[in-house]
């Protein structure tokens, strides 16, 4: 029972029905919400504003849904502030998966200690999938940032991901539009986010522990995106 909004009702003068009849919902409807469930966003806004009460106050549930969610690690401000370190110990870490998916990826691809990581988890037996921005697709530069989205960018990646050993490795070249890029290993992720703009880099990242909420949410992303990317001749 949802006390709190009860005892709200009764300072209010405000019986269910008449509830009901503002928010335009059955009554019963309310009725389950005296009884403990929460109300739709719609609803929890409209009935905190008729009752002169924070939503927080009527559902304290709220405030601990406001806090950091404990799959995030770390949050740097852009991703040029992301320790090197970081990149490595994330790849480097692999046992069943490593997965990219970016414009170009090409501040990875540049590094050649990264390049080396990445081929000793393959040769190790880890899978690797590389998902980048198609750079035949017309426009590409208009769906991409011009520091590591354009078509010479995506291509230099390219050559240089393909000088990694072979093994379980496969590149596709999709042609979404990205609001944040995506770097799994195994249970831990990057997200790079896309601020309107600005050059890649100075955009700021996420750091996901086990998928939840938020990682499942990328993951699910990753997956669509993958499935509909072509391969790479």
């Amino acid at each position: 029972m949802n006390e709190t909004l009860c005892r709200a009702l009764l300072q209010a003068r405000l019986t269910e029905e008449d509830v009901a009849a503002r928010l335009q919902v059955d009554p019963k409807t309310v009725r389950r919400w005296l009884e403990g469930r929460m109300p739709y966003l719609r609803h929890r806004w409209t009935l905190s504003a008729l009752l002169g009460v924070d939503e927080s106050d009527l559902w304290p549930q709220l405030r601990a849904t406001r806090t950091r969610p404990e799959e995030v690690r770390a949050i740097y401000p852009h991703r040029d502030a992301v320790p090197r370190g970081v990149w490595l110990r994330l790849f480097g870490s692999a046992e069943h998966e490593i997965g990219m998916l970016d414009h170009s990826a090409l501040f990875l691809a540049e590094d050649p200690e990264i390049l080396t990581t990445l081929a000793d988890r393959v040769g190790a037996g880890v899978r690797l999938r590389i998902c980048l921005a198609d750079p035949d697709v017309t426009a590409v530069e208009q769906r991409s940032p011009r520091d590591d989205g354009s078509a010479d960018s995506i291509r230099a990646a390219l050559a240089l991901y393909e000088s990694l050993p072979n093994g379980d490795v496969e590149v596709r070249l999709h042609g979404a539009i990205l609001y944040h890029s995506i770097y799994r290993s195994d249970d831990q992720i990057l997200v790079a986010q896309r601020v309107y703009g600005l050059p890649s880099g100075r955009a700021p990242l996420l750091r996901l522990g086990q998928p939840s909420g938020l990682g499942t949410t990328f993951l699910e992303e990753c997956a669509r995106i993958w499935a509909v990317a072509e391969r790479k001749p």
